[in-house]
């Protein structure tokens, strides 16, 4: 099971080194269609990196999107989004007219707007469709051909889940006639005979996907920029990976999750969080030698140069809890550990991916973080994350553990946390008082007085959120957990981040010896506890 598109093997992956980066996921790019897209917008944000002396951009999840228009609660594992599609690449390919692209809705651009663009960019892929089909431009049907075959492994259940989906509107698989809940071969046999055209569509839009993914790549490696992509720990319990793999999750025999993913209490949520996805059979992934997280491995390191991996303590332990009732009613479980670890130590070895130093994995490891969590991820020599605002907040030093050690990730905040404006804001006056004071700051520029903060550490990675680039408060957050609403919508401006702000943080990139090619000006980096500029 190997893509057919993005950074195909590993023989000219970049040596790790000093690198500042920008946490911004593609739907938030600016762009005239309602949602960001792998388009012109995703090449100029690339060329802004480049010019901000910044050698990585750090994307969320880009598989479908689930309930709240979650990018963590994903039908797929391996499938991409359509509504990244760019319909102005539609046109560099070919397949959709000028003239298709200009009767677009009148689209919000202050939040992404799903559900509106989802709607005409489904009508957009069957014009595209439909002039492919009736004459496809040179090169591209064998392409589409070749990529097809490549991706069948996963491919083939996700389109025919899909397709099934879009005769049985709103009905989860768990609801499906039984022979096609139970994938009866007859009964597959039929829907596959029955939706071949449907099915082809679907294909057809994962390779337009692939297609443009594999533009924004290579357009990320001539301006000698990584780019860092997010492997969820969890699928949706509504995805084709648990209707094709039931035998892979914790379902009773009803094919229903007695228990769910979720979290107690932590620094994200005091109430918990209820997320809902089923749960591994870790045993039964022991027994095929985790062939599935293996190949989710494989597949991403073929995408990106770097994978975070999400909610790491996970694989040490993890919560499971009932779908309904008080989120105290669960409880921990022992993960699957260093054997699951190994069986990606071996992937990377089969990918010619170097081991022995630092491997390309960060791991997630935020939230209740017990001894075996980190003896989990130093043994195989993972990079760890720090995150200002979550020490701040808890009035610790970020660098006491991490002072001397490069195999880190420093982050101002993330996607589940506010702004750094925004955290100011809500923090308590104790809180308040011991950042400020870290720092040396005033105050009046917390934002960037944090991204000098990790840009001049000793981590390996330094990340901020373009919302800190841009000073912007808490309603520029991405996410705010154990929320069901108003999440993951926020958006880049057109031209708001320009030169000025690329001037700025090039500045700390150089200074700081995270430009790509240049030693830092001065005194060699170290836990600015001095703060200043």
């Amino acid at each position: 099971m190997s893509p057919s598109f993005g950074n195909r093997g590993s023989a000219n992956r970049p040596a790790r080194r000093r690198l500042g980066g920008i946490l911004l996921h593609v739907t938030s790019l600016p762009g005239p269609y309602g949602v960001g897209d792998l388009g012109p917008e995703a090449h100029r944000f690339i060329d802004w990196l480049k010019e901000a002396g910044c050698a990585l951009w750090q994307v969320l999840p880009l598989s479908p999107a689930g309930y709240g228009f979650s990018p963590y609660q994903s039908p797929s594992a391996f499938a991409g989004n359509p509504i990244l599609i760019s319909p102005d690449v539609l046109y560099e390919m070919g397949v959709v007219r000028r003239i298709d692209l200009k009767g677009h809705p009148r689209f919000r651009t202050a939040t992404a707007d799903y559900i509106k663009a989802a709607a005409w960019k489904h009508r957009l892929f069957r014009r595209a469709f439909d002039s492919f089909t009736s004459k496809p431009p040179a090169t591209m049907a064998e392409e589409f051909h070749a990529f097809k075959l490549e991706n069948a492994a996963w491919l083939a259940d996700y389109s025919l889940f899909v397709a099934l989906k879009d005769r049985l509107p709103g009905a989860a698989w768990t609801q499906w006639f039984e022979p096609l809940r139970r994938r009866d071969p007859a009964a597959l046999g039929q829907a596959r005979a029955k939706l071949r055209a449907d099915i082809e569509f679907i294909d057809f839009q994962q390779f337009l996907f692939a297609q443009q993914w594999r533009r924004v790549a290579a357009h990320a490696k001539d301006r000698g920029v990584q780019i860092m992509g997010d492997v969820p720990i969890y699928v949706s319990l509504d995805s084709a990976d648990a209707w094709s793999r039931p035998e892979l999750f914790l379902l009773d025999d009803e094919l229903r999750a007695p228990l769910v993913a979720g979290v107690p209490a932590d620094g994200f949520s005091e109430a918990g969080q209820l997320w809902g996805n089923p749960l591994y059979d870790w045993p039964e992934h022991a027994r095929s030698g985790f062939s599935w997280w293996r190949e989710r491995i494989r597949f991403g390191l073929n995408l990106f140069q770097l994978l975070r991996l999400d909610h790491f303590r996970g694989f040490a332990g993890y919560y499971g809890r009932p779908p309904n009732g008080p989120v105290d009613q669960g409880a921990w479980v022992i993960g699957p550990g260093a054997d699951l670890l190994r069986a990606i130590d071996a992937t990377l070895r089969e990918m010619g991916i170097e081991t022995e130093g630092d491997p390309p994995l960060i791991a997630e490891d935020l939230g209740f973080i017990t001894p075996d969590v980190i003896e989990l991820r130093e043994s195989f020599r993972l990079t760890r994350m720090k995150v200002l605002s979550l020490s701040f907040a808890d009035r610790l030093d970020p660098f006491e553990e991490a002072a001397s050690a490069s195999r880190c990730a420093i982050y101002t905040g993330t996607h589940d946390t506010n702004t750094a404006a925004g955290w100011l804001l809500e923090a308590t006056p104790l809180q308040r008082d011991f950042a400020l004071r870290y720092l040396q700051s005033a105050g009046d520029d917390f934002a960037w007085d944090m991204i000098r903060c990790a840009w001049a550490s000793t981590a390996e990675f330094a990340v901020t959120q373009a919302q800190d680039v841009l000073r912007l408060g808490p309603g520029a957050r991405m996410n705010v957990p154990g929320n069901p609403e108003g999440n993951w919508e926020w958006r880049l401006q057109a031209g708001s981040l320009g030169s000025d702000q690329a001037r700025e943080l090039r500045a700390l990139s150089d200074r700081y010896g995270r430009t790509p090619g240049r030693p830092p000006k001065g005194r060699s980096a170290a836990p600015p506890k001095s703060g200043g500029s």
